[in-house]
């Protein structure tokens, strides 16, 4: 009974004494301003994004060029990752209505056993595209790294994102900040039972966004020569 005779003290204008004042604030309101600070966080990033999102190849916008963002293949040795899968599918998609021209592959190509771009690039040639319609970016460690590199690297100003639709608001949100034309297009969900630490990760990512680009101007891990993405089709 006594947090609850604590509580009731402060609540009722009660002066509490001492270290017991510090300690109850310090226990009460430091975890409840940080649960805000998250939340607000996500409200911006989502708030901010929605009307760029397209949930379906139809109502999509047509671009030049769709970058696709990098997940691993495999979530274990003997099971496919359906983040990937559906990414890829929507991906082939989008190029065989003509919404897009060209596909930029960005992921992490960590080591000589793992590499998003190449799984990428051939999951696409699998689906009918084009190797040379296919631009792989070796250093897209990060959704930020991805959406910087995009424009620094490869000359681009307005593009199409595509990605899971809880990972969309994250990237247009950063893309946007930095002056992009660019829009979404979400892959088919992954049932929530089977992704649901990716979307608790999400929600603590978007919060990471936002320090990114407001406080900590964070930029991407490498740099680079230009190397603008010459559409022919």
């Amino acid at each position: 009974m006594k947090p609850f005779r604590l509580l009731s003290s402060v609540l009722l204008g009660k002066r509490l004494k001492g270290w017991k004042r510090v300690l109850f604030l310090l226990v009460s309101w430091i975890p409840l301003s940080l649960m805000a600070f998250v939340v607000l966080c996500n409200v911006l990033v989502v708030w901010s994004t929605h009307s760029f999102i397209a949930r379906d190849v139809d109502s999509a916008r047509a671009n030049e060029v769709a970058l696709i963002l990098g997940t691993s293949k495999k979530i274990s040795p003997d099971q496919g990752n359906r983040h990937f899968e559906n990414r890829i599918r929507r991906a082939g998609q989008l190029y065989r209505a003509e919404k897009v021209k060209h596909l930029l592959v960005s992921g992490d190509n960590g080591s000589r056993y793992y590499n998003e771009p190449n799984d990428m690039r051939d999951a696409l040639e699998d689906l009918g595209v084009p190797r040379s319609q296919i631009t792989r970016d070796f250093a897209g460690f990060r959704t930020l790294d991805s959406m910087v590199r995009a424009h620094e690297i490869f000359q681009l100003e307005a593009f199409t994102v595509v990605s899971d639709g809880f990972h969309l608001p994250r990237a247009i949100f950063i893309g946007r900040h930095f002056g992009l034309d660019v829009v979404g297009v979400a892959s088919e969900p992954v049932p929530i039972r089977q992704a649901l630490k990716t979307h608790v990760r999400e929600c603590l990512a978007r919060v990471k966004a936002v320090l990114d680009v407001y406080v900590l101007d964070t930029v991407p891990r490498y740099g680079g020569k230009p190397e603008p993405i010459m559409v022919s089709r």
